[in-house]
C-alpha cells in the first residue's frame, strides 16, 4: 500500500470498542454499538479523509465471530473504501478474528505512504495482562532490520509503561524491557501506541513517543489507583504522517450526547 500524490498519510486509531454478539451489548451503562457509531460519525464529520483505520484491540467483549462481523460492517458503513487493520486485545479471540474471511482486516504489517506500520499481539490467553511472546519479538526485530530507514509506528494493545493508575498498571506488558531492547537499536521508530487503558496518555522515552488512545466506549479516570470510571466522552485518535518522518497526532471526542454511564461501578 502506498500513496503517490505526496499528501500526508492519515490514520484513524480506534480502540476498545467492546462489541458483543448482540447489538445491545453494553459496558458500564453504555451500549457499545451506539458509542462506536457516534465516534465514527464524529470522525467523518470533523476530519479529512483517512488512508487507514486501525483498531488496537478489545474490538469484542465476548470474542464471538458475530461481534467482529458487526465491527467490520459498522466501520464499512462510515468509511467504506478505507483500508482496515486490527490486532487482538485481552477480550478478543484471535481464532474468531482469523475466521473472518470476507474483507478481513490486516493484522500484521503495512508499508504505506513511506511509513511502516507494525501491529503486535500482546494478548495472553485468559489473562488481563500483556506479554509479547518471543515469536512477536523476533518478528518485530526482523521487520525493523529489513528496513531501518523508513519511519515506523508500532501498535499493540497493552501499555508498555505504567500510565499512573495502579489498578490497570498491574496489566502492563510484563516483558516490556525485551521490546525496548529491540526498538532502542533503531532510530526510525517514531512512536508506539496502544489501547487497553481507556484514557489518553503521552510520554517520550529515548526519543520515541509512547501514546495511549481513549476507548470508543467507557473511559477510565486517569491517575486513579483504584478502578474509577470517568465522565469523559468516547473518542478516537488521528495521526498525520509526513513523508519526511515527522508526524502530528490529536484526540477528538464525541460531543452533545447524553450517556447513562455507571460512574459508581467498582469494576467491569
Amino acid at each position: 500500500m502506498t500513496r503517490l500524490n505526496g499528501k500526508p498519510l492519515r490514520i484513524l486509531q480506534i480502540t476498545d470498542c467492546h462489541l458483543g454478539r448482540d447489538a445491545d451489548e453494553s459496558l458500564l451503562g453504555l451500549t457499545t454499538v451506539d458509542t462506536l457509531v457516534d465516534v465514527l460519525e464524529r470522525a467523518v464529520e470533523v476530519e479529512d479523509s483517512f488512508d487507514l483505520v486501525l483498531c488496537s484491540g478489545d474490538i469484542s467483549n465476548d470474542g464471538t465471530t458475530g461481534s467482529y462481523d458487526r465491527f467490520i460492517q459498522i466501520v464499512r458503513q462510515h468509511l467504506p473504501a478505507v483500508p482496515l487493520a486490527w490486532l487482538p486485545g485481552n477480550h478478543d479471540d484471535p481464532a474468531s478474528m482469523r475466521a473472518i474471511r470476507s474483507a478481513a482486516p490486516r493484522a500484521d504489517y503495512l508499508s504505506i505512504g513511506g511509513w511502516n506500520v507494525i501491529l503486535l499481539n500482546s494478548r495472553v490467553p485468559f489473562e488481563e495482562r500483556g506479554e509479547l511472546p518471543q515469536s512477536e519479538l523476533k518478528r518485530l526485530e526482523r521487520l525493523l532490520e529489513s528496513d531501518p530507514l523508513s519511519p515506523t509506528m508500532i501498535f499493540l494493545h497493552h501499555q508498555l509503561v505504567p500510565v499512573g493508575s495502579a489498578w490497570i498498571d498491574q496489566y502492563v506488558v510484563s516483558n516490556a524491557a525485551d521490546f525496548f531492547a529491540i526498538t532502542d537499536r533503531f532510530d526510525n521508530v517514531r512512536a508506539v501506541s496502544w489501547g487497553h487503558v481507556h484514557q489518553e496518555f503521552y510520554m517520550v522515552r529515548n526519543g520515541v513517543d509512547l501514546i495511549a488512545t481513549p476507548s470508543t466506549c467507557v473511559q477510565f479516570k486517569p491517575l486513579s489507583d483504584d478502578f474509577m470510571v470517568d465522565s469523559t466522552m468516547p473518542g478516537y485518535r488521528t495521526y498525520e504522517l509526513q513523508a519526511n518522518g515527522v508526524y502530528t497526532t490529536h484526540v477528538n471526542r464525541v460531543t452533545e450526547r447524553a450517556y447513562s454511564i455507571d460512574l459508581a461501578s467498582e469494576g467491569y
